[in-house]
């Protein structure tokens, strides 16, 4: 059996982090890198490290070392376009945690670290005190993604029931916990 590190990013993550997050969207969403879509990937000091409502977490591989697995929340919410207005409106930047680049390498799959994971970027949101709501998006293309998501939230809109598909995106607002000292234990240093 694994053991795994679940932690902050440090500078040090970067790059495995960086590597995951592209590996996931060449293999699993098959676009590769889309520079609107996929720019905080490249620069992900800017978009996670540096502000401080931002975060990104990581899971380490207990043997190598190697980072395996990345979750990120941000305080922007959904644009529309390209979301649906209603979608956007719900859930407006500076009160919303988007959960963002929960990815986890195929050979450490199912194994609970995506859900470990998302744990940590919930407590972190709730701890903030600011967020009134947290908000992520998913291509239910992706396998396991969709089921996933419904285990831990609810759709607040399925643009595959739109007319034309939209984009085929599934909206999801997971519940915003209590902030306990226990959920906290691994942002600290």
């Amino acid at each position: 059996m694994h053991d795994y590190c679940i932690r902050l990013a440090g500078r040090d993550d970067l790059d495995g982090a960086r590597a995951v997050m592209l590996d996931t969207v060449y293999r699993d969403f098959g676009t590769g890198y889309v520079p609107r879509w996929h720019g905080d990937i490249i620069d992900l000091a800017a978009a996670y490290l540096a502000p401080f409502r931002h975060t990104l977490l990581v899971a380490l591989d207990g043997v190598d070392g190697e980072v395996v697995a990345t979750a990120a929340l941000d305080c922007r919410g959904p644009a529309h376009p390209p979301n649906p207005r209603h979608v956007a409106e719900r859930f407006p930047s500076g009160e919303t945690a988007q959960l963002r680049r929960v990815y986890v390498r195929p050979g450490h799959r199912r194994r609970g670290l995506a859900r470990h994971l998302v744990a940590g970027l919930l407590a972190f949101a709730a701890a903030d005190g600011g967020y009134r709501s947290v908000y992520l998006h998913t291509d239910p293309a992706v396998e396991g993604a969709e089921g996933f998501w419904r285990s831990l939230g609810h759709v607040v809109h399925d643009e595959r029931e739109d007319p034309g598909g939209g984009q085929g995106i599934v909206h999801f607002e997971v519940p915003l916990p209590a902030l306990t000292t226990s959920a906290l234990s691994f942002l600290t240093p």
